[in-house]
């Protein structure tokens, strides 16, 4: 058997990600430490989903279907329909928060508010290191190292995704970010195994779970993301044309896994789980965003919150992607149609969903500007597209840490 603990598994690279990876964590701690400071009580978004969450798991009830009385009028950004059902979430975001409660043996009171605040934050910490390390690995094969390493320092430094990953006044949109995100590699990744000559349902199995997994994580985070569904079935048939039949397999099975752990997350109660689908707003979308100037404006101003350097990336990026035939091949159209998909997406939807698919565009769009600098810096100009990268990654890293260090505590 080939061992495991190789350098080629961890290695130089390996652990120089580790360190951005940790440099992240310290972000998103010192953002949430700035936050609880002042030993407040939750309150608004947060102390709904605890209390929706809490009464789940002690049996009292689904979460947010419907809502508790007393969370009524604490429920928005909540969409809700006149019976108190969620409309736009499954119970999953409310479990996950209340979750790291049940190991808290002590009573939730205000005295001990900075010490028990802190777990709602762990698993939102966790997705966003397991999207950031995802991002890496994805970014690294098809990259190489060097795409690999700007892929992920655009990730460990973006204000949105650190935001986003401790909660900090604003709701937990890292989740279906990370689902998505799964969702189309995975399927990608499921497509490429389909060319060996083995049995292809059952040698797939831990990708079909993997892919079954990302939906569920992706949909019951957000239902809009109900889309990945013909995505993931879109990327099987592309990039596997020659066994269409096992993909169109693979992706049934990967649907009905998704499903049953959509149906799980209402802890298999059948009339829960059905009332809230039948209220879920799957779609959702309305044209007039696009018919609205402002509304362009305010997607610039997230990507460029998001990540400050993408201003002069992303430009660079489109423009070379356009004029250079050699950047036009899979590794980079692929994450550029799903960021561009999702930004429309966004643009659709203008309640809590649009800032989902907004976050989720965001590692996609580092994906695409790393693989065409990557190209770049194959040419005869490399010292120079050198200079410039690492330029504009120091300036950014600067930048945001300094802003970072100026949030005010409490």
């Amino acid at each position: 058997m080939r061992p495991y603990f190789t350098r080629e598994r961890f290695g130089r690279p390996q652990f120089l990600a580790g360190l951005l990876l940790l440099a992240f964590v310290a972000q998103v701690l010192w953002l949430v430490h700035a936050e609880l400071r002042s030993a407040h009580e939750p309150d608004g978004p947060e102390a709904v989903r605890i209390g929706e969450g809490w009464k789940q798991w002690h049996g009292r009830g689904m979460a947010a279907a419907p809502f508790l009385e007393v969370a009524v009028a604490a429920q928005d950004p909540f969409r809700s329909d006149d019976s108190g059902f969620d409309t736009e979430h499954s119970p999953l975001l409310s479990l996950v928060t209340a979750a790291p409660l049940l190991a808290w043996p002590q009573d939730f009171g205000s005295d001990s508010a900075a010490y028990w605040e802190w777990l709602p934050r762990i698993p939102f910490l966790a997705c966003g290191l397991f999207l950031g390390a995802s991002l890496w690995y994805v970014a690294r094969r098809l990259c190489g190292n060097t795409g690999g390493f700007v892929a992920l320092t655009f990730y460990c430094f973006s204000p949105s995704l650190i935001q986003a990953s401790a909660v900090w006044h604003t709701e937990p949109e890292i989740v279906a970010a990370w689902g998505a995100f799964g969702t189309v590699f995975t399927a990608i990744a499921v497509a490429h195994t389909l060319y060996a000559p083995r049995e292809v349902v059952m040698w797939n199995w831990r990708r079909i779970v993997l892919l079954g997994v990302s939906l569920a994580i992706a949909v019951g985070s957000q239902f809009s993301l109900i889309v990945l569904v013909p995505m993931a079935l879109g990327f099987l048939l592309y990039v596997a044309p020659v066994r269409r039949q096992a993909g169109l397999v693979i992706w049934i099975a990967a649907c009905v896994v998704g499903f049953v752990l959509l149906f799980g997350m209402y802890f298999f109660h059948a009339h829960a789980f059905a009332e809230s689908m039948r209220r879920a707003v799957f779609w959702g979308a309305t044209w007039r965003g696009f018919t609205v100037l402002g509304v362009y404006k305010q997607v610039a101003v997230r990507i460029g919150r998001a990540c400050p350097a993408l201003a002069l990336g992303l430009p660079v990026a489109v423009v070379t992607y356009a004029a250079w035939p050699r950047t036009r091949y899979f590794g980079n159209t692929a994450p550029l149609l799903v960021a561009v998909l999702f930004l429309l997406l966004g643009m659709a939807h203008p309640h809590v969903a649009g800032a989902g698919f907004l976050l989720a565009a965001i590692p996609f769009l580092f994906l695409f500007v790393a693989g065409v600098l990557a190209d770049l810096l194959e040419t005869p100009y490399r010292p120079l597209v050198m200079a410039c990268v690492v330029g504009m990654m120091a300036a950014y890293v600067v930048w945001s840490v300094v802003n970072l260090a100026q949030v005010p505590q409490g």
